[in-house]
């Protein structure tokens, strides 16, 4: 923003004439480990969660010490309103700010940005969100900021009065953005639900229960899955490079390929000689593919193939269970649903929850239920018609959440260029000239500075001639 364009009152400067900027202290291992004392002590870590889970507003932390410990630390406690930030990290961690608002010690990665005059905190904490610390940061191993680098940024400074005006406006604002957000990205978790729901009512009946006309099970099978499935094919463990192949290469799928609901054909690993390729164990269109090892939430969950573009073949963690090609979709429905996850884990083998097995012997006894072909048909017909409702709902709700987020920078670009708060300066002129002026403030804030500066000599000086 030019001069010329400024608001009204407005001024343009550093962000080191509004702030000190302060770093924390070294924080040994002796003073780590308590979950309560007299100051929290502030780490990276802090600071991120407190963004994650808390809109920003920092009041606990992972380790705490008494006042004793805070002494012998020499560290500064941080009162309430500071902005904290981390000063060493990827641009994720460099990005994330916190308001203090239960005063504490931070260790050495966390730096402090504190106000000169207390009204401003929430202004600078606000304006901190704009600023990508990335864009300035000197390192590109372990990016990292100095203390200079944070002084001199420029920005435009308002006078005080609107500074807690747009504040407030901020507040109001991004409490709205920040509910909206929460809303929608609950959407998914009901989805979720809304889909096991789906499939519990496929697999019971219930689904086309008024379709059928009778609440009882007419006609449906109970089968072992060995009399629907003819056979079971897997690959081989092969060394790969990790990563996809590209068009004339070979590969090899991961687990991670059909974990989600979906074959993702780029989760996949290249064959660094593809003599080695098994074109018998190829992944084709159609192919119904589980993996035998996984975590238990994550064991045999089915996927169906529908489209493919890489040279890929089977691992020996991912099984192709071949059948009719119209049993498939009853039978992914069914290995989805509450009750076939029961079956699934129930039959899993392994000590650790981290990684289980289902071996094909296993699997095959499965025991499941099996409408007749119609109505078979019918509920397939439903289930992916309610299954396609809720991927566009969450195609949508993921669109409207990509927006929202944008929404909080957008809005923090107009308040610092005081178009938030135009209407107020007209309705408050006196609050924005004169004495009240940002140029004022500034002057105020360098009076005062200059004074504490002056004073300090002074006091060391009279103890020098008392100690003499």
């Amino acid at each position: 923003m030019n001069i010329k364009d400024l608001p009204e009152g407005w001024i343009e400067g550093k962000l080191g004439e509004l702030i000190r900027v302060s770093s924390g202290v070294g924080f040994p291992k002796k003073f780590q480990g308590k979950s309560t004392g007299d100051y929290p002590v502030y780490k990276v870590s802090d600071v991120s969660k407190a963004v994650t889970t808390n809109t920003g507003y920092l009041d606990t932390a992972g380790h705490y010490v008494d006042r004793e410990e805070a002494v012998e630390l020499k560290g500064e406690v941080f009162p309430i309103g500071t902005t904290l930030f981390a000063k060493i990290g990827e641009a994720v961690k460099l990005n994330r700010r916190a308001f203090v608002l239960k005063p504490g010690l931070a260790d050495n990665n966390v730096m402090a940005a504190l106000p000169d005059i207390k009204e401003s905190n929430r202004f600078i904490y606000s304006f901190m969100r704009t600023v990508d610390l990335s864009d300035i940061s000197r390192s590109t191993t372990v990016p990292s900021v100095r203390k200079g680098d944070i002084e001199e940024i420029v920005l435009s400074i308002p006078p005080l009065a609107e500074q807690k005006a747009i504040a407030d406006k901020l507040d109001t604002l991004l409490t709205q953005v920040e509910t909206t957000k929460a809303r929608l990205e609950r959407i998914p978790k009901i989805l979720k639900t809304f889909l096991q729901s789906v499939l519990a009512a496929a697999v019971s009946g219930k689904l086309t229960e008024e379709w059928r006309g009778n609440p009882d099970l007419i006609s449906w099978e109970s089968v072992k899955l060995d009399q629907i499935v003819e056979k079971i094919e897997a690959g081989k463990n092969l060394k790969c490079i990790e990563i996809p192949p590209q068009n004339n290469e070979f590969g090899i799928i991961k687990i991670s390929a059909v974990t989600w609901g979906r074959y993702d054909e780029n989760q996949s690993k290249t064959l660094p000689n593809s003599t080695n390729f098994i074109e018998s164990r190829r992944i084709a269109v159609g192919d119904f593919l589980i993996s035998r090892a996984n975590t238990i939430e994550l064991l045999g969950n089915p996927v169906i193939v529908h489209e493919v573009t890489k040279n890929l073949m089977l691992s020996d963690k991912v099984l192709r269970l071949v059948m009719k090609e119209e049993d498939k979709p009853w039978v992914s429905i069914f290995l989805r649903s509450k009750r076939g996850r029961v079956e699934i884990e129930s039959r899993s083998t392994g000590n650790q929850m981290s990684m289980r097995n289902i071996g094909q012997k296993a699997l095959l006894d499965i025991d499941l239920t099996k409408p007749p072909a119609k109505e078979q048909t019918e509920i397939i017909r439903r289930v992916e018609e309610l299954f396609a409702f809720a991927d566009s709902v969450e195609q949508k709700a993921n669109a409207a959440l990509e927006r929202v987020n944008n929404l909080t920078q957008s809005i923090l670009a107009k308040a610092f260029r005081g178009e938030l708060t135009a209407n107020w300066r007209a309705a408050n002129p006196e609050l924005i000239t004169g004495e009240n002026s940002a140029e004022a403030l500034l002057e105020r804030i360098k009076a005062e500075r200059e004074a504490r500066s002056n004073k300090k000599p002074a006091v060391r000086k009279t103890r020098a001639r008392k100690e003499a």
